[in-house]
């Protein structure tokens, strides 16, 4: 199902069966989001099983199936974000850029395949026109708290939504 211009984001994620998670608390010094303008910016988000670090390597002991869904459960997680800094997902205009690390080994070649977990996802919340993005996708080395993927947003906002300002 796509998300069209009349249809609610949330009875998008209804029909999903999408329950959107509370505001993380930062693990570092930093915040979860930043407001400048019509932009908002998410800051990276791990991929997390059973509330914990879903810790893993591509190519080494995770396959692409399993780092997608990771790159899709950070979906879920950067939509309950983007919710508490906007506090309504309808005042969303555009899905802009993502930007996904993957933790790999240097012959793991799959990292773009990884990330459509997140991207399809997008998509299918905000519709084609809205959900689809810029995006980067890298291999690397080591990811906080060993996680197999980590993956940051940059979202822009309808001209009369009013952000709650900076986490």
């Amino acid at each position: 199902m796509s998300s069209s211009a009349n249809v609610s984001v949330y009875d998008t994620l209804k029909t999903l069966g999408i329950e959107l998670p509370p505001l993380a608390v930062p693990a570092a010094a930093y915040v979860p989001f930043v407001r400048t303008g019509n932009l908002i910016f998410i800051s990276g988000h791990i991929a997390k099983k059973d509330g914990k670090p879903w810790v893993g390597q591509l190519g080494r002991d995770t396959d692409t199936a399993t780092g997608k869904a990771a790159a899709r459960a950070i979906a879920i997680d950067l939509l309950g974000t983007l919710h508490a800094a906007v506090g309504d997902l309808n005042k969303v205009k555009r899905i802009v850029k993502l930007m996904s690390l993957v933790n790999s080994t240097p012959d793991f070649t799959e990292q773009h395949l990884v990330t459509n977990g997140c991207s399809e996802l997008f998509a299918e919340v905000f519709g084609a026109e809205k959900g689809s993005h810029a995006r980067s996708a890298f291999g690397v080395a080591q990811i906080p708290m060993g996680a197999c993927v980590e993956i940051e947003l940059i979202a822009e906002l309808t001209e009369d939504s009013s952000a709650e300002g900076q986490a």
